[in-house]
């Protein structure tokens, strides 16, 4: 089990309840550790306001091109995306950065 901070930003919160942090406790139920890539599952499954606005925030099983996603304000790309442990108290965000004109 893993508690972390959980960030919508640049507008995302629109499809996360209008709210832009979260504090997540997450649990697996195999014994494997909670990694980003489940997050993402957990995200979509348990947090998203309508089902339908999942393509605004996943592409082909992983986060929609145009979404900049830190992990404790590192470029996720730089931590092993998906496949980086959480801990207890790590901040994931989720920051669109395509705005219409």
């Amino acid at each position: 089990m893993v508690t972390v901070q959980v960030e919508f930003l640049g507008g995302l919160d629109v499809i996360f309840n209008k709210q832009r942090q979260y504090k997540v406790t997450v649990e697996r139920e195999d014994m494997y550790d909670v990694d980003v890539g489940y997050l993402i599952d957990y995200i979509v499954e348990n947090m998203l306001e309508n089902p339908k606005d999942k393509d605004v925030f996943i592409e082909h099983d992983t986060i929609r091109p145009g979404i900049l996603t830190l992990i404790n304000d590192t470029d996720w790309e730089l931590e092993g995306q998906k496949e980086y442990v959480l801990e207890d108290g790590d901040v994931v965000s989720f920051t669109s950065t395509l705005h219409g004109g």
